[in-house]
């Protein structure tokens, strides 16, 4: 197997149709390296705060 075909099956789930990997936009300016698919829908991460106050259920 050459080693374009094999980066590209190991990054497939972060290609775009262009061909360049793609990340959510939660994680294009972060600067850990945990970044996540823009295929992800739900980000779980543990670096990510909100700046919106989380609402109690009280």
């Amino acid at each position: 197997m050459s080693r374009s075909k094999k980066w590209r099956l190991e990054w497939s789930f972060f290609l775009g149709e262009n061909g360049r990997r793609q990340y959510n936009k939660l994680c294009k300016g972060c600067v850990h390296p945990c970044k996540q698919s823009f295929r992800v829908v739900v980000v779980s991460c543990p670096h990510y705060l909100s700046r919106r106050p989380q609402k109690c259920a009280n």
